[in-house]
């Protein structure tokens, strides 16, 4: 009896989520698949599954699969998948939630470090030749605040890190319930106002679209720092770039953009005042792992009506 299909849009999965799925067809999109891609590899194999790695899925890709059941990120941001459309067709959407928090919070907590101590910069500097030291003054966190849009699994992991340093937390975010007492909760003009380093944790919507743009960042401190390891669409990058040119941003440390991968005339490529990495925040060996077994054992959740937690 032919096996079900299950679409990885990525090369590759886990082996440990693998052995979850060994009673289903495992198919490959490759590392940077199109939407056309997937659709054309649904219409394909026709996939009781996608698990989505990369690119996304619309509403051409459900409807050249009359099999699909479940779409499974293989982290936490759902953006990429048309969520309506899958409603609408009966299609289950589901997240590895908290699946690579400790690796998202730790790229939040190295972006904000580089930001502060300039380090980047500096080691720049180092190769070629300078010593620094009497010129050169760095940012101290302890005493700071830190302002962080969304205390889910990841915000609320950083807010912890950020504590130990010292620093104050406050957050908005109207879905959390039973924060730690070292977060103070407030709505998003007074975090604004009050944050020495804005620190997004949220997904992206409708709603949010633009979120930190030329208005909400005029009401931060100057010299504010800013981090993303969010989604890029938060962000108005023209006005963020206009923002640190003036200085009323010290520095921005993003892991995600609004198109990636990025042009090569990305407004922020070559601009002193930024540090960049490649969406890897939940990029680490042991987030591969966690994330895989976790978009596995969804997967089989929905199409075998099983408990995602029962399954080994």
């Amino acid at each position: 009896m032919k096996k079900p299909v299950v679409l990885v849009t990525g090369a590759d999965l886990a082996p440990q989520a693998l052995d979850v799925l060994r009673d289903y067809d495992m198919v490959y999109a490759g590392k940077t698949p199109s939407y056309d891609d997937i659709v054309e590899l649904c219409r394909r194999h026709d996939p009781t599954a996608v698990i989505v790695r990369y690119s996304g899925v619309n509403a051409a890709a459900m409807d050249a699969a009359p099999s699909l059941k479940v779409i499974s990120k293989h982290g936490s941001g759902t953006d990429t998948i048309d969520k309506a459309a899958a409603a609408a067709r009966g299609i289950a959407v589901r997240a590895a939630v908290g699946a690579n928090a400790a690796a998202v919070a730790e790229q939040a907590l190295a972006l904000m470090l580089a930001c502060a101590k300039s380090v980047p910069q500096l080691d720049a500097r180092m190769h070629a030749g300078h010593w620094d030291k009497s010129t050169h003054k760095s940012l101290e966190l302890g005493g700071r605040t830190v302002g962080l849009v969304g205390l889910g699994a990841i915000g609320r992991r950083f807010a912890r890190m950020a504590d130990a340093l010292d620093m104050k937390v406050i957050g908005f975010d109207p879905y959390a319930t039973d924060l730690p007492g070292y977060i103070r909760t407030v709505d998003l003009d007074t975090l604004w106002r009050e944050a020495d380093v804005i620190s997004l944790h949220c997904p992206l919507t409708d709603d949010n679209r633009g979120l930190l743009d030329a208005r909400t960042l005029a009401l931060c401190k100057p010299g504010v720092i800013v981090v993303n390891t969010a989604r890029g669409g938060l962000i108005d990058e023209p006005a963020l770039l206009a923002a640190v040119r003036s200085g009323q941003v010290r520095a921005a440390g993003l892991d995600s953009f609004a198109v990636e991968p990025i042009a090569p005339d990305q407004v922020f490529k070559g601009e002193p005042g930024f540090i960049l990495s490649p969406h890897i925040g939940g990029v680490t060996s042991d987030a591969y792992v966690n994330m895989g077994l976790a978009a596995a054992r969804n997967v089989r959740a929905v199409a075998e009506g099983m408990d995602a937690s029962a399954i080994a």
